[in-house]
């Protein structure tokens, strides 16, 4: 991913924040010699700098043959919103452009077909995602038709090799550029604008810090 230095972040917490926010990521790799993507929910575990997604494949879905072995991209899709050069305090001299949150994960994929790892699996996911929509609805991993639901699916467990983090937030702009635009997606209004704005202003404030740090003051 290109990544511009005023944009790179190496602070894991950013990547914890972003599968909280959204972990329906992309799954890439290559099937038949080309790039193939399968779109999926998973689960998320960090310890330190160890990063591991779970998550599984309809089984008629072709990405999980052959793909152990191989590097697999997996993109975390964060906040993103259009910048208007309007929004700043010389809008001849700019151009827009567009303010965003992603994170690449890079790594090796194991699968699974076990029916006891695959219903520990589901039963996971089913609670975490019924939780988040107030629902008490579980999976029992116990009942004969979700056993036999299960040799439909093929799960995996994906470990990070490398992990791109990227916040395009206006950093290479001038305070009062930031705020600008930060004020204006605030007053447009929209879960993505306003998770933009809630970023750019947070990146802001650190900039503030770092330079007070820097000054001694």
């Amino acid at each position: 991913m290109y990544t511009p230095r005023a944009f790179a972040v190496n602070d894991l917490v950013e990547l914890d924040r972003l599968v909280a926010r959204d972990a329906f990521v992309t799954m890439v790799s290559t099937h038949e010699g080309a790039p193939f993507a399968t779109h999926l929910p998973l689960l998320y575990a960090r310890d330190g700098q160890k990063v591991r997604f779970r998550g599984h494949w309809a089984r008629p879905n072709p990405q999980w043959r052959g793909i152990e072995g191989q590097q697999v991209l997996l993109v975390v899709h964060g906040p993103h919103a259009y910048v208007s050069p309007s929004w700043y305090t010389e809008p001849s001299v700019h151009v827009p452009t567009w303010n965003y949150a992603v994170t690449h994960v890079y790594g090796r994929v194991r699968v699974f077909e076990d029916i006891e790892s695959l219903a520990t699996l589901v039963a996971e996911l089913a609670a975490k995602y019924e939780s988040s929509v107030g629902s008490s609805w579980r999976f029992d991993p116990a009942a004969q038709h979700n056993r036999d639901d299960l040799r439909g699916i093929v799960g995996f467990e994906f470990n990070a090799e490398r992990v791109e983090l990227k916040l395009k937030l206006n950093q290479n702009h001038a305070e009062a550029n930031v705020r600008g635009a930060a004020e204006a997606l605030e007053r447009l209004g929209g879960e993505q604008g306003l998770a933009v704005a809630a970023l750019m202003r947070e990146r802001l404030s650190q900039r503030g810090k770092s330079r007070e740090s820097r000054d001694g003051s």
